[in-house]
């Protein structure tokens, strides 16, 4: 359907047939695990919230109220891409133009475990009409595999295809030139896109997602000295505000990467493996990607129903949960090994950073 036509979740079949009595089934009839006494969060998902999420997923969440407001919310469409190799894929999107005639597309990319869902709350603010700051023309893709665009059906669809989509969708829209936003994968993508089509069609793209690859004696060997001087057992040095902080950063760094990677190094290997598990027990998938939620957004209050949306969408998504994974697989490694996150690429246009004093990755600012 082209971007004259509107789109909404009872489009769906697939949908359709999920949403049934037999998920209500399979929620009564869960079965959960044990849990340390004083367990907390150090385990993961504690039982005492997963369990009053379920009760409310089976008895008082209607999805049918929420469905009704994201179609009434954000202007949603679909459109077949054609991506080299791999064949026309019908790509689920939110357009929302500015009333601003001159104002700058934007492409909006998502990562996992993240959706369309995620440009909800900030559209107001990017298409309103401002003295202080730009206005933009709106669009926020669903990647190929999440929500309700079409998943690829053959092997090796990695970050070229994904960016390839991106592209396309914003030429057909009509946009020649555009800039881009991106966060997790969509920062990879976005960078991507950056690389490909930039400066011609990509002008400028911005990410919330500040990290880079270390300095080594072949990559920024100045800046590798530097930062090994610096951290010498000097005084002065050590008791520097600039230097305890990079300290404090680079602890917080590296207990998400010993303590909080679990879930990319098996998505990244078997993501078929945990796709049972993910696909048929929505509390298996609940779990999964609640802790997540919790634990990227910086004590954010998030209500239940807001949760269950977001759960949602992954359970009733067009390709099934396990779709979303295979990102993973097909793009986190390269042959050699370098993580697609902390790979030195670079590129010529101009690139904004929005930065957060509690992300994940806290990186020394040089």
């Amino acid at each position: 359907m082209n971007d004259l036509a509107g789109w909404s979740f009872q489009n769906a079949p697939e949908f359709a047939s999920l949403c049934s009595h037999a998920n209500k089934q399979k929620l009564a009839l869960a079965s959960f695990p044990d849990e340390l006494d004083d367990a907390a969060w150090d385990y993961g998902a504690p039982l005492s919230d997963v369990k009053r999420l379920v009760e409310r997923w089976r008895g008082g969440y209607d999805w049918r109220i929420h469905e009704k407001a994201l179609n009434a919310e954000l202007p949603q469409f679909t459109r077949d891409i054609e991506v080299e190799g791999f064949g026309a894929l019908n790509i689920h999107y939110v357009h929302q133009k500015s009333m601003v005639d001159n104002a700058v597309p934007l492409l909006f990319v998502h990562g996992w475990p993240g959706s369309f869902i995620e440009i909800r709350k900030i559209l107001p603010l990017l298409v309103e009409s401002s003295p202080e700051h730009p206005s933009f023309h709106v669009v926020a893709v669903s990647l190929p595999g999440y929500g309700f665009s079409e998943a690829p059906t053959k092997k090796g669809f990695g970050i070229d295809q994904y960016a390839e989509v991106g592209q396309k969708l914003m030429l057909a829209l009509g946009y020649e030139e555009y800039v881009t936003q991106g966060g997790d994968w969509g920062w990879v993508i976005t960078r991507r896109i950056a690389q490909l089509y930039g400066p011609k069609h990509s002008k400028a793209w911005h990410t919330n997602m500040v990290i880079g690859p270390l300095p080594s004696i072949t990559f920024r060997p100045h800046l590798l000295i530097s930062t090994m001087l610096s951290y010498l057992p000097i005084p002065y040095w050590s008791s520097s505000v600039s230097n305890l902080r990079d300290k404090a950063n680079l602890a917080h760094t590296q207990r998400f990467l010993t303590q909080g990677q679990g879930y990319s190094a098996i998505q990244g290997t078997r993501p078929q493996t945990l796709g049972y598990g993910l696909t048929d027990s929505p509390v298996g998938l609940l779990g999964w990607i609640y802790e997540k939620l919790v634990d990227w957004t910086d004590a954010y209050p998030w209500e239940d129903d807001e949760v269950l949306t977001w759960i949602s969408i992954y359970y009733f998504s067009r390709a099934g949960p396990v779709a979303s994974l295979r990102i993973y697989y097909e793009s986190l490694l390269d042959a050699d090994g370098t993580n697609a996150f902390l790979k030195a690429e670079h590129t010529t246009i101009p690139v904004g950073y929005s930065h957060f004093p509690k992300d994940m990755g806290q990186f020394p600012k040089s």
